[in-house]
């Protein structure tokens, strides 16, 4: 694995991995993934599987707000 990478999400960036002692740092590059900023993951799998969690909850979010929203008829 390289020593840096970039972290997607929904095919745009939320932000970089960089190797450091212990695993993966992670940098979010986007407000919704702030929650995870400066915390190391001893594998990138880990650190995909949480980035992955935080986009499910938001896809929920959106649709039960496209949901409640109103409609023009």
């Amino acid at each position: 694995m390289s020593e840096r990478f970039v972290v997607e999400a929904d095919r745009r960036v939320v932000g970089v991995a960089v190797r450091s002692t212990g695993g993966y740092r992670f940098f979010s590059s986007d407000a919704a993934y702030f929650g995870l900023e400066g915390r190391t993951f001893a594998r990138a799998k880990t650190l995909a599987n949480s980035v992955a969690k935080i986009t499910r909850a938001q896809r929920r979010r959106a649709g039960a707000e496209s949901r409640l929203a109103p409609t023009l008829q």
